[in-house]
């Protein structure tokens, strides 16, 4: 770590430090409040609308805490159960499900002591700092204003110049101890956050068997849509082209003894028709799994996918092995949807696609120099993407500010088993 980025980080630490006590200072009210909500319900009621509003700001101030706690390399998930589903009135529903949350009550049981820790901490990291900046510039100060009751450091007071000086080399080293220290003082308040903030194993358990639960439900809906696509393309496409082909063929041998000219014709036309269906089967069956993909692994189909796209697209993959099949048709997929998007809607010039595989995590990174602004939300696919990844626990992050650029970002945990025989590949 360069000296440059030391004092950033040390000077950003002390900045959140100001903050972390002003934030500090909300736990209190806000625990105040969610208590006199409580004391509230039986009072007509009224805690039934309070309580869940005074739950959404201790929240919030939680998330808030989990947020910063990232920042110093501390992550903290959102331990909360998901939202009820029932036939009980909304009212009395929400409140039962603050009440019976764990994290409800661990948010609150962090409230006080955070508070105390985080003012603690805070104004520790912000007075070491301050206390040598002082020391600095405190020679200049002690002789304007000419009086020796002044002190710092080892000399109370500053009795001669020789003292004075002396102030400047311990501001410095207390300053350099202030910048070094705030950092750390910042993840000793996030490690106490975690302890409260975090989880617990029950918690962890319930969250991932909704996850499951949900990305179940996702997989189940892909598949039935899926099926739907196959079965509109085919009574579509290829159904309806064989068909005709059959009535054709008919036709041809009432017509074969009478009228052979004719007969020429429409075993030409059958002849084009049976082309036709074979390369809609033959794009039916890429959409189902690319032979691409069978046969070259996720480089080779990548590389093809690349160049059959009207812009240039720089790909850089290093894979050591395969990926097992599903996830390797997972990830080429979401590989696939999202440059399809840079085509469509990034406008932008050039695009680039890296592929990894590191301690068991395929990461595909795409990258355009479009417009920006991106939104999963819009119906550009990637809410589909980011949905085809949890089914194997990937995760999909977006990057898109306006003006561009664009880089999302997908992770699949898997490892790798066969070595790769793609052309591509450089390998035999």
């Amino acid at each position: 770590m360069g000296i440059e980025t030391w004092v950033r980080n040390g000077l950003r630490a002390v900045g959140l430090g100001w903050a972390g006590i002003a934030l500090s200072v909300l736990n209190l009210p806000l625990l105040v409040l969610w208590i006199v909500a409580l004391a509230l319900t039986p009072a007509a009621g009224i805690g039934m609308v309070a309580l869940p509003f005074a739950t959404s700001l201790v929240r919030a101030r939680a998330d808030l805490a989990r947020r910063l706690a990232a920042g110093w390399c501390v992550t903290i998930e959102r331990p909360y159960a998901p939202r009820p589903k029932g036939s009980l009135p909304v009212g009395w529903r929400r409140y039962k499900w603050i009440l019976t949350d764990p994290a409800t009550w661990r948010d609150l049981a962090w409230l006080l002591p955070g508070a105390i820790i985080g003012i603690a901490l805070g104004a520790v990291s912000i007075a070491i700092p301050l206390y040598g900046l002082e020391g600095v510039t405190l020679l200049p100060l002690w002789l304007y204003l000419g009086v020796d009751w002044y002190g710092y450091g080892l000399f109370w007071p500053i009795g001669s110049f020789s003292q004075g000086v002396l102030s400047f080399p311990q501001g410095v080293l207390f300053l350099m101890t202030g910048l070094i220290a705030a950092p750390q003082l910042r993840r000793v308040e996030a490690l106490f956050a975690w302890t409260l903030l975090a989880p617990t194993k029950n918690a962890q358990l319930r969250l991932r068997v909704a996850q499951l639960t949900e990305t179940r439900s996702d997989t189940v809906d892909a598949q039935a849509a899926e099926l739907r696509r196959i079965e509109r393309d085919l009574h579509d496409g290829a159904q309806a082209r064989l068909v005709s082909l059959g009535m054709t063929i008919g036709l041809a041998e009432e017509l074969l003894d009478r009228d052979p000219e004719m007969v020429r014709k429409l075993l030409a036309e059958a002849r084009e028709t049976s082309g036709s269906a074979l390369v809609e089967l033959r794009d039916l069956v890429r959409g189902i799994h690319p032979p691409v993909l069978a046969e070259r692994g996720l480089d080779g189909a990548v590389r093809a996918l690349a160049l059959s796209l009207p812009m240039p697209i720089s790909v850089d993959i290093e894979l050591p092995g395969r990926p097992e099949t599903p996830v390797e048709s997972a990830a080429y997929f979401a590989t696939a949807e999202a440059l399809t998007n840079v085509v469509r809607h990034s406008g932008a010039n050039t695009a680039a696609v890296s592929i990894r595989h590191t301690d068991a995590l395929l990461t595909m990174v795409i990258l355009d120099d479009g417009r920006g602004g991106a939104d999963p939300s819009a119906g550009t696919g990637l809410s589909g993407v980011r949905r085809r990844l949890a089914v194997f626990d990937g995760t999909m992050s977006l990057s898109s500010p306006p003006g561009g650029p664009t880089v999302v970002t997908m992770e699949l945990p898997c490892a790798l088993s066969s070595p790769k025989t793609s052309p591509f590949s450089g390998t035999g």
